[in-house]
Order: C-alpha cells, then sequence, then structure tokens
C-alpha cells in the first residue's frame, strides 16, 4: 500500500487560431506543430502503458479553444496537408543522409514518427484525436478537465462578473458536449485565481481547481497541511495547490531535466540550416524560414557549437530523470508522511507542449515514470484529485489567497507596459455585452428574433476570443507581438460593430454570415444563459452583503 501520492497535471492549451481567409497561415502551425509534437506521442504513451497493463493515472486540461480546433473539419485537412508534406521532406532527408553517420539514423527515426503521427491522425481516430482522449478517460486511466472558454485570465476580467461566469459556465458546456459528461475539475487559466471566484465555480458544478503554491500558503486561515493536501473554500469546493519542488525538477530548463545535455535541442532546426532552395518548399509559401520540427542535434553545453543528436542516449536519460523522479517523490512523502496523520498529495502540474514541442523526450519520460512507479516500488501511487477527495472527503476550510502561476506570483505578467491597453476595452465590451442583453434579450421571442439572436451570439464569441490571455502573454514575450495586436484588436472591433448594428438596428447580414464563418467556435452557443444583467445586479448585491457582514 502507498504512503502518499502524486498527482500528474498536464495543461493543454491552445489559443483559438483559424484563418478560413488563407490557404496557409503561419500562426495555424501551432496546432499542428502541437498535434504532431505532443498530443499523438501523448497518446501513443497512453496506448502502450494500457497496452502493457501499467495502471497509471494522469490529470489532463484540454481547453475549449483546443477542443474547438482538434474538432474543426477545416483544421484537420490542413492538418492532414501539413503531415503529409513533413512526411516528403522526411523522405527528402533519409535520401540526403544516407552516407551521414551522424544523421542518417535521426532521419530514419522522424520519417517513421511522422508516418505513424499520420496512422494515428487519420485512420485510428478518423482526424479527431479529442476521441483518443476520452477513450481513456472512459478507461479510467485519464482525468480531463476544463478551462475557461477562451483562456480569460479571470482576475483581470472580475470587474464584470458576467464576463466571469461567461468564461466559466461556457468552459462548462463546450467540455459536456465533447465528453458526454459534465466536468468535474476546472484549470484556472494561468492558476488565476481570487477570492469568492469558486462561487461561480460551485454554480456551473465544478467540484476542485488548482492554485500556485503561495495560493495555499496565504489561504486564511493557513492549511494545516500546507499544499500536501486539499483545502475547501466557503463555497465548498477544493483547491489542489502546485507542489513547486517537484515542478521546478521538470520545469526549469537550466535547472530541471530538459537542460541535460543529450537531449535533442529546440532551437536549431534544418528549416534554418539548410540551403534555401532546397528547404523552399517546406517552408512558409513567401519564403520566410520556419521550423520544421526536423532536428539534428542535441543540447550539448552552453555554446554554438552543437553536437549530433543519438536517440538512444536520450533515451537513456530520459529514464534515469524519472527513476530520479521517482526517488525524490518517494523521499518526500516519506518525510511528509512523518507529520501528517493522512496520505499527502503532490500536486505537479506542467504545461503540456512542454512534453515533446519543447522537450522532445517529455513523453518519453512519462511512459518511464509511470512503468517505474507501477513496478518498480510502493511508496507513490499516481491518483487524480476526485479519486483523492473520495478517499479523504474531510478537509479544512480556508479562502485561498489571490494567486497566479505568473511572474512574480500575481497578475503583473497580464497587465504591464507592454499590454495594459487592452483591458479598458474589454471591460467596456463586457458592459456593453450587458447592455445589449438587458435591452435586446427580450426581442429574441419575437419576429426578428434569428438575427438578433445570430449577432448577440456573435458579439458574445468576439467578446469572449478577445479576452484570451495568449494575446496579453505574447504581447509580453515579445514573440509574435504583431499578430496578437491585431487579433486582440480584431475581435474588438467585430464586437463593437456588431454592437452598434444591434442598437441601430442596421445588422448586415452578408458580414454577419462571414464572421460566424470565421469565428465559428461554440456553434451551438445561446448567450442568454451567460449574460444577464439580472445576474449581475444579483452577484454584486451578495457582494456588497458579504462585504458588510465581514466588516461587522
Amino acid at each position: 500500500m502507498s504512503k502518499g501520492y502524486l498527482c500528474l497535471v498536464l495543461h493543454a492549451h491552445l489559443p483559438f487560431v483559424r484563418h478560413p481567409e488563407e490557404d496557409y497561415f503561419l500562426e495555424e502551425n501551432w496546432l499542428y506543430e502541437a498535434i504532431t509534437e505532443t498530443y499523438i506521442p501523448l497518446i501513443q504513451v497512453f496506448e502502450n502503458l494500457v497496452s502493457d497493463g501499467v495502471d497509471f493515472r494522469i490529470t489532463m486540461s484540454l481547453t475549449p479553444s483546443l477542443v474547438a480546433m482538434l474538432q474543426d473539419r477545416l483544421l484537420q485537412e490542413r492538418y492532414l496537408r501539413h503531415i503529409n508534406k513533413l512526411i516528403e521532406l522526411a523522405d527528402k532527408e533519409v535520401e540526403r543522409t544516407g552516407n551521414d553517420s551522424h544523421f542518417h539514423g535521426v532521419a530514419l527515426m522522424y520519417y517513421r514518427k511522422l508516418q505513424e503521427a499520420r496512422e494515428i491522425f487519420l485512420n485510428k481516430y478518423q482526424k479527431n484525436i479529442v476521441t483518443a482522449f476520452k477513450n481513456f478517460q472512459n478507461m479510467g486511466y485519464l482525468e480531463i478537465i476544463t478551462c475557461c472558454a477562451t483562456h480569460g485570465f479571470l482576475p483581470l476580467l472580475n470587474i464584470n462578473p458576467s464576463d466571469v461566469r461567461a468564461q466559466v459556465h461556457m468552459g462548462v458546456e463546450a467540455y459536456t458536449k465533447a465528453f458526454g459528461r459534465p466536468p468535474k475539475g476546472i484549470w484556472l487559466p494561468e492558476c488565476g485565481y481570487y477570492p469568492q471566484v469558486d462561487e461561480v465555480l460551485k454554480e456551473a458544478g465544478i467540484k476542485y481547481f488548482f492554485v500556485d503554491s503561495h495560493g495555499i500558503l496565504n489561504a486564511d486561515p493557513i492549511p494545516r497541511y500546507s499544499v500536501y493536501a486539499p483545502i475547501y473554500c466557503p463555497s465548498g469546493v477544493a483547491a489542489f495547490a502546485r507542489d513547486w519542488e517537484s515542478s521546478k525538477q521538470v520545469w526549469s530548463s537550466k535547472e530541471g531535466y530538459p537542460g541535460d545535455r543529450d537531449y535533442r535541442e529546440y532551437y536549431k532546426d534544418i528549416g534554418y540550416e539548410l540551403d534555401f532552395d532546397y528547404i523552399k518548399p517546406y517552408i512558409h509559401p513567401q519564403g520566410i524560414r520556419i521550423n520544421t520540427g526536423l532536428k539534428y542535434w542535441r543540447i550539448t553545453g552552453d555554446t554554438p557549437y552543437k553536437e549530433a543528436y543519438v536517440p538512444e542516449w536520450a533515451k537513456n536519460k530520459a529514464a534515469i530523470h524519472a527513476g530520479n523522479f521517482m526517488f525524490n517523490r518517494q523521499k518526500q512523502i516519506e518525510h511528509l508522511l512523518s507529520h501528517m496523520d493522512r496520505k499527502p498529495i503532490i500536486i505537479a502540474p506542467y504545461d503540456a507542449e512542454l512534453f515533446g514541442h519543447w522537450w522532445y523526450e517529455g513523453p518519453m519520460w512519462i511512459d518511464f515514470l509511470a512503468r517505474k512507479i507501477f513496478y518498480d516500488q510502493d511508496a507513490v501511487s499516481m491518483i487524480t484529485p476526485v479519486e483523492y477527495l473520495f478517499e479523504y472527503p474531510t478537509n479544512q476550510m480556508s479562502m485561498p489567497s489571490a494567486s497566479s502561476w505568473g511572474y512574480k506570483g500575481y497578475n503583473e505578467f497580464w497587465v504591464e507596459g507592454s499590454n495594459d491597453w487592452l483591458y479598458r476595452h474589454l471591460h467596456k465590451a463586457g458592459q456593453r455585452m450587458l447592455e445589449l442583453m438587458d435591452e435586446f434579450g427580450p426581442l429574441l421571442k419575437r419576429a426578428k428574433s434569428n438575427i438578433y439572436r445570430r449577432a448577440l451570439n456573435q458579439a458574445a464569441r468576439e467578446l469572449v476570443l478577445a479576452q484570451s490571455s495568449d494575446w496579453a502573454f505574447i504581447m509580453k514575450t515579445g514573440t509574435m507581438v504583431p499578430y496578437a495586436h491585431k487579433r486582440a484588436k480584431v475581435h474588438i472591433c467585430r464586437f463593437t460593430r456588431l454592437y452598434e448594428d444591434i442598437k441601430k438596428d442596421t445588422i448586415d447580414q452578408d458580414w454577419l454570415c462571414d464572421i460566424e464563418y470565421k469565428d465559428n467556435i461554440f456553434s451551438d452557443i445561446d448567450c442568454a444563459k451567460f449574460y444577464s444583467g439580472n445576474f449581475y445586479k444579483l452577484l454584486k448585491k451578495n457582494q456588497e452583503d458579504e462585504s458588510h457582514a465581514r466588516k461587522s
């Protein structure tokens, strides 16, 4: 019998990027790369573990925007075009490196893996790999949780409580549609928590969520078990906190496993290294060099000179690092157990795209870790939050502190000099959405209801798309900034035009059809469920009553 638990959490998310107006759009590659390098390799790991009888547990979020893209027919066809092109390039690379003992084996590896990815995507899951994750959940190995509709950073949206409510409820509805059951847990975008947002989660039927370490460490009252057991918010929703020690071992590229010299070097790709005329058919149509995913070098060290990648060396390191991670969790749990009257739970959350995309050997590391935990010891067991709450239904009640897992632990990363201009527009749009619903909601029952309903629903889509935390994040990091600016402004402008057209009764049906096709996320949205002036007034009254009660 185990002495404690490890809860491995993978947060799978990408912003909604779909551009049917262009035949090739660079930022759509974010999705295609993630499918090839992260999602399909994870599916392969899970399939092999199940096939070999390894009993494992992993918690994984699949955000509504990601699920929408994975299930979109246009993007599915474009991914198939993308993977076919990569297979063609890999085939040429096998021939080109035929006499190069350093690179030929790696070229063969890529060719084989790309063929496998295409087989899994096209023939095994008929272009819809969400089905694969759903199957693992139905078998009991995977617990899939939801996220907010478009990954809106809730602490900076709560000036309009209805916007927070819409983000949460739309996320729950999208999950229920995709997986045939309501979600038990939610990943708050960027682990962004503020006191009383859990009331909205409770209203949506959510049982638990995750916060960063200091969200629990600074809770009121101070939790008895620190971050190694959940707490219940006054709403009754459970909060689990990230364990910083286990996270850093994997997350950090400098101090953690991904920086090992024998692992594959991410920042050296043949798209930038090979002769332009040779590589031109496989990069941007305008001749812009981009990553192809074919990388022949290992990290080597802090040097511009990179040595050839040796897959067997990297595999051995992944096994060693999985063993080291398990050993450290054993010692950690043994220490914690001497101070606790229950089995501790260690929450280890990571962005899913770290595994495979950034850290090529990451899925392999997960495979080794699950097998070592199952076969090699009995001190640690893998568990999901729901299973832990079932075993320990009684937990301390406490209020987590405002927190996030971003830089400095609060909101600074998403609201500073590069991106703070965005929020005045988001907040105004949120207020206008309430105004529209209060004024035009009753018209939905009248003769003109169809066009009003479509326009109001599209206004809601444009608003939540503008609220995605990804745009502020990209502006801060300095990568693809023009695209982030464009996306935020486009959605705000589309919302503003819809607002004005609805108010003036001048809705342009041709234009509305066009943006419905372009921004087609949440196809069955009913904005009346999420944007209600009455709800807004009631929530504000409840907040005022609670504030008065605390002062008394």
